[in-house]
């Protein structure tokens, strides 16, 4: 939403209920405003449209609507991969539109939504390196290239099925090493202990390295150095890594979660794998990793297909074009 919205300000005037990081706090508006804001039509006639994007959203959108009289229309944008109950299709059935944001999260929708929308990303802050090469070895994990898996270190990420195929294969491609980023919590700390085990056990201590939580700014490089991205959890929303990967240069290794399958092209961008499939996880890394040459132009072939269907600024012309349609629907 963040990443969006500067873009959308650019085509419509919109506003933010509550403060959520916004990088322009002139938006943000609270719940008493909006009541208040919302009680007439716009000049035109037209209803405002509230984008609810959670659940909480969602009643206080038909709070606004059903109990302070608000002229709105409901959109409510559906992430969830799983079917929903009770008050949740209740509340759903009171918006007067439903976007999904992959087909997989159509699937779990009682009724089909009116547009599905894929994210997009900002390509401006993930961007490929000059000299991968160069651009690796200069953050100083070793080795002529890099792989990697990013995000919060725990066994739903498909940490260990990282790890585990790096042990194999990494051993038949020398010039690659690999990273794990991400912050490692308290509950996670036995489960990261016995991967670094298995790592020392197999002598690739100084070719499997944990990095641990980074600042923020420090990510964007590591994906721009790394030439593969390996995303492997057992289930998403929609999981922006791959896109991020992609936009970055990067081949992406994936299973079947999220929006993953509708995004990668199988052979082209990458590979996506079933979920939990250890066989196919090695398989595919080994695959990817024994010619540099085709990898690199998958990564090149991620980063135009990035730009051509997943920017942020596709995605904000989108959702406004839509917005107008429920307006005057």
């Amino acid at each position: 939403m963040l990443q969006v919205l500067p873009h959308q300000q650019k085509l419509i005037n919109l506003r933010v209920m509550g403060k959520h990081h916004l990088p322009d706090p002139s938006i943000a508006i609270s719940f008493w405003q909006t009541v208040k804001l919302c009680r007439k039509p716009l000049s035109n006639g037209k209803y405002r449209v509230f984008h609810a994007r959670r659940v909480d959203e969602m009643i206080q959108a038909v709070t606004l609507k059903y109990l302070f009289g608000a002229k709105i229309k409901i959109v409510f944008s559906s992430a969830a991969q799983r079917f929903r109950s009770g008050f949740t299709l209740w509340l759903t059935r009171q918006m007067d539109a439903v976007i999904a944001i992959s087909q997989r999260s159509a699937n779990y929708l009682s009724v089909p939504p009116k547009l599905i929308s894929l994210h997009g990303i900002e390509t401006k802050n993930y961007a490929p390196a000059g000299d991968k090469q160069t651009s690796w070895q200069q953050l100083g994990y070793g080795g002529k290239y890099g792989i990697g898996i990013l995000g919060r270190v725990r066994k739903q990420k498909g940490v260990h099925h990282f790890v585990n195929a790096a042990i194999e294969v990494l051993p038949r491609h020398p010039d690659f090493n690999a990273v794990v980023v991400g912050a490692i919590s308290s509950g996670n700390k036995e489960f990261v202990d016995e991967l670094k085990q298995k790592i020392a056990a197999a002598g690739l201590s100084e070719r499997i390295i944990f990095t641990g939580e980074l600042p923020f700014e420090r990510i964007p490089p590591i994906f721009s150095s790394l030439s593969m991205v390996a995303a492997l959890s057992d289930n998403e929303g929609f999981g922006l890594t791959v896109l991020e990967a992609m936009s970055s240069e990067a081949a992406v290794l994936a299973t079947e979660a999220g929006a993953w399958e509708e995004i990668i092209r199988q052979g082209t961008d990458g590979y996506v794998v079933p979920v939990n499939d250890i066989t196919a996880i090695t398989e595919k890394m080994d695959l990817l990793l024994s010619d540099p040459q085709k990898l690199a132009q998958m990564g090149k072939d991620g980063r135009q297909r990035v730009l051509e269907h997943y920017t942020v600024e596709v995605e904000a012309r989108r959702l406004v074009d839509f917005f107008r349609q429920v307006q005057n629907s």
